[in-house]
């Protein structure tokens, strides 16, 4: 894909996200890259699919993606993240806290390690990255847009840190609007149903079904759908700061 052929729109603006390597977050990586996009895509495991995305996308325009690892869950590494940016990049303009941990955690059988993993990537992960990234942002006048879920208001039912950890994102994100304003404004964009999760056998043929007649426009999402609200919020909302866009196809209406 060509410059020719798609407005740069992100021109030379740099964009660490987290969890990038798949699913949604490579879907939100393809859009932002094909506007002019400049990417910094961490992974965690996902190594094969990280350096796919990132050949797929330098084939569309050279030196234009690099990858990082890291575990979220260890504090210490999370500003090299935002250091390897820069230094690559020599700026950084936009950091978008994807990456996610989910599974249900039933009363009853609920561990510390399951409270530490999930609040850690949902929620402890996004506010010391943006903590490691004020400076950075507040000089280039950036954003952070973090991915939160339709269910914080109506939690689900046995996943009960998965939900608190979401709710306290939602929180956090009005919360740095009010820290880091004027210079940084802050957003999150709710999923509803856009993709199954992988290997859960809950999410059968019945519950999809359900789910889908629950969703007002009677279908499901495309990963595409949260990457245009993303690029919304980066690109052509800058009168916007401490909102939370569900793209869920109403389905937080009609639970």
């Amino acid at each position: 894909m060509s410059g020719k052929n798609v407005k740069d729109s992100l021109q030379n603006k740099v964009i660490l996200i987290t969890g990038g390597a798949k699913r949604v977050g490579a879907s939100i990586c393809r859009l932002l890259h094909a506007n002019g996009a400049n990417l910094m895509i961490h992974y965690r495991s996902s190594v094969n699919e990280a350096r796919a995305l990132q050949a797929e996308l330098n084939l569309q325009r050279p030196n234009s993606v690099a990858i990082i690892q890291g575990d979220l869950l260890n504090l210490s590494i999370l500003p090299s993240l935002v250091q390897e940016s820069i230094q690559h990049f020599g700026r950084l303009d936009v950091l978008i806290n994807n990456a996610s941990s989910y599974y249900p955690t039933e009363i009853g059988d609920i561990k510390d390690e399951q409270w530490q993993d999930l609040m850690g990537s949902n929620l402890k992960a996004p506010l010391f990255l943006a903590q490691a990234a004020a400076d950075e942002l507040r000089k280039q006048h950036g954003c952070i847009i973090n991915i939160t879920d339709m269910h914080v208001e109506r939690p689900k039912k046995g996943y009960i840190i998965y939900s608190v950890a979401k709710a306290g994102l939602v929180t956090l994100t009005k919360s740095l609007a009010h820290e880091f304003s004027p210079d940084v404004r802050v957003n999150a964009v709710a999923p509803g149903p856009v993709m199954w999760p992988e290997d859960n056998p809950q999410f059968d043929e019945l519950y999809r079904q359900r789910v889908i007649s629950q969703t007002l426009l009677k279908r499901i999402g495309e990963p595409n759908d949260i990457a245009k609200a993303v690029k919304f919020l980066i690109q052509d909302a800058p009168f916007i700061t401490g909102q939370i866009i569900a793209v869920d196809g109403g389905r937080s209406l009609n639970l």
